[in-house]
Order: C-alpha cells, then sequence, then structure tokens
C-alpha cells in the first residue's frame, strides 16, 4: 500500500471513530490530511461513518481537485488556511460535537485555565466568533486564532483541531469534547475557579516539555 492510500485508509478510519463516538451526525464533518503539495479531505454529502477509502478526494494546496468524483467538503478553506499558516500541521478535523456546541451555545469559554491536562496538552481552548458555515467567513473568523491554538470551539458549528497526523488531531478533539462534558457539568454547581496564577505558569513550563517531546 503507497502512502497516499494508507492516508486515505486513515482518514477513513477517523471518520468512524468520530461516528462511533457520536461526534458527527449523518453527512457532518470533514476530515483532512496533507501530503506534500497536495491535500487529502472527505467529499461533500457523504455520511462518515459509511464512508470508503475510494471517495477521498485529492485537492491541491489551493483546492482544485486533481482526483475522486464528487465535491470536497464544503468547509475545505477552512483546512487549506490551516495548513497554509501551519506548517507544522498535517492534518486537520472538523466535527459537530455535541457538548462542545452546547458551551458556545450557553456561552461558556473553555479557555479559562480550569484543568490541568488541557493546559498542558492544549495551552487552552477558544473560541472563534460565528460564521456562516461553508462559506468565506469561517477561515477569516479562525485566522488569528489557528495560529496560537491547536484545538478551537466554532461558535454553534462544533469544533477543530489540528496535529501532526490525523489520530493526533483526533485525539485533541476527543480531549476537547472530553472538557466540555466535565466544564458543563460542574457548571452545574455554580462557577468554576480557575486555577491559581502560580500553578498557570508551572503548567506552561510543563506544555513547553510535552510540545517538545519531553
Amino acid at each position: 500500500m503507497n502512502a497516499q492510500q494508507q492516508l486515505k485508509e486513515d482518514i477513513v478510519r477517523i471518520c468512524r471513530m468520530l461516528h462511533r463516538k457520536n461526534y458527527l451526525a449523518a453527512t457532518d464533518g470533514n476530515v483532512s490530511v496533507r501530503l506534500g503539495d497536495r491535500v487529502l479531505i472527505t467529499p461533500s454529502g457523504i455520511n462518515k461513518g459509511l464512508m470508503e477509502a475510494y471517495q477521498v478526494i485529492t485537492v491541491d494546496l489551493t483546492g482544485r481537485v486533481l482526483t475522486g468524483e464528487g465535491q470536497p467538503t464544503s468547509e475545505i478553506r477552512m483546512h487549506l488556511l490551516a495548513y497554509e499558516l501551519r506548517p507544522d500541521v498535517s492534518a486537520v478535523v472538523h466535527a459537530h460535537l455535541p457538548y462542545a456546541t452546547a458551551c458556545t451555545l450557553a456561552g461558556i469559554d473553555l479557555l479559562e485555565p480550569i484543568l490541568p491536562e488541557v493546559m498542558i496538552t492544549l495551552g487552552g481552548i477558544p473560541t472563534a466568533p460565528y460564521a456562516t458555515p461553508g462559506t468565506e467567513e469561517v477561515p477569516e473568523a479562525i485566522r488569528g486564532i489557528i495560529q496560537e491554538y491547536d484545538a478551537l470551539l466554532l461558535s454553534r458549528h462544533g469544533a477543530m483541531t489540528v496535529g501532526r497526523d490525523v489520530m493526533d488531531a483526533y485525539n485533541k478533539m476527543e480531549k476537547l469534547e472530553h472538557t466540555a462534558r466535565v466544564v458543563l457539568a460542574a457548571r452545574l454547581q455554580g462557577p468554576l475557579p480557575p486555577l491559581p496564577a502560580a500553578e498557570v505558569e508551572k503548567l506552561r513550563h510543563l506544555a513547553e516539555k510535552y510540545r517538545e517531546g519531553g
């Protein structure tokens, strides 16, 4: 199996994992992987839990279809912007997480330093302002955020994560939804105090070591 075919299989595997976790409904969500000057990306209008590798579409870095039938996801601009701004990124995942989306509807910010593991692995989870799905508004809404963060909420529209490979991006999505679930449950009991400033500073040092693989 060549590298491109393996990456297509990886995309399908992640789509099925997202579907099993209830992170996607029907034809929602999209996944992509960068391979040099090409991007392998999920098609529009396909149930991701039932997708097959042959349905993955290959585009260039401008979004022009090179191989595959149908059209790439309508959110392709969001993926291409991440690859343009982040040369360290090789995969993008967008999912409609129930708890994370609920946070944006309820006006709950996940950027506050609440959970230490989130500070270490993600640095924080900001929320991008609302943008009409499938339009140029979406990449513009995330432009100033995706350069700094690997995981972000899209107001009323789920979440987006990026990673060094598609499993890394998926793991960040799983952590994001877990965080949203914990915060929503805790908020039922009242306001959540953030971690003390001294502890946040310690966690930032640990985050640097985590990013360096230490």
